[in-house]
């Protein structure tokens, strides 16, 4: 896996903002993608990959608010959004470079995206084991659970590109 900067030791609003940057960067992978593709079809469905991070991003976004007493949660995690890192713990420039070749059609796409969600899983998962205090390890569970849900619309779209077939 690429960069992780989480020590387990974070409060839970720096997960909190530690994992709507990545979001952000997912997004943005996904946005630069499609206007790199010439396949409609490719197209779509990376647009549509970023729309789910918007998603995610926003659920974040609520969670961070509902822990926040001082009512500064958007400032705080609009203003911290420009990570480069995204789900996977990916460079989106270096893994777009990389992996160009390997998004010529749906099911490619989709099989990428399902591997940056599982190691974002895995990351937020092993994160929850090693955190230091309670609430922290919550948000890492329901940040894992989300990541849980996004593979299942993940694989139902998979499972649809192959009945295409």
């Amino acid at each position: 896996m690429g960069r992780v900067t989480l020590k387990g030791d974070e409060a839970p609003f720096d997960v909190i903002a530690f994992a709507y940057n990545m979001e952000q960067a997912l997004g943005e992978f996904y946005t630069s993608a499609a206007r790199m593709m010439e396949n409609r079809e490719a197209l779509d469905l990376l647009t549509r990959l970023a729309g789910m991070e918007d998603g995610h991003k926003k659920r974040l976004f609520d969670l961070y608010r509902s822990l926040d007493i001082s009512g500064k949660a958007a400032g705080v995690l609009e203003a911290g959004s420009a990570g480069e890192t995204m789900e996977g713990g990916f460079s989106a420039a270096e893994f777009l470079q990389e992996n160009r070749s390997l998004m010529g059609n749906t099911a490619d796409i989709l099989s990428l995206a399902m591997m940056l969600e599982t190691q974002a899983l895995d990351l937020y998962l092993r994160y929850s084991h090693g955190a230091e205090d309670d609430e922290s390890r919550r948000v890492l569970l329901r940040i894992a659970e989300d990541e849980k849900a996004h593979l299942r619309a993940l694989g139902h779209m998979m499972e649809a590109v192959h009945n295409e077939e």
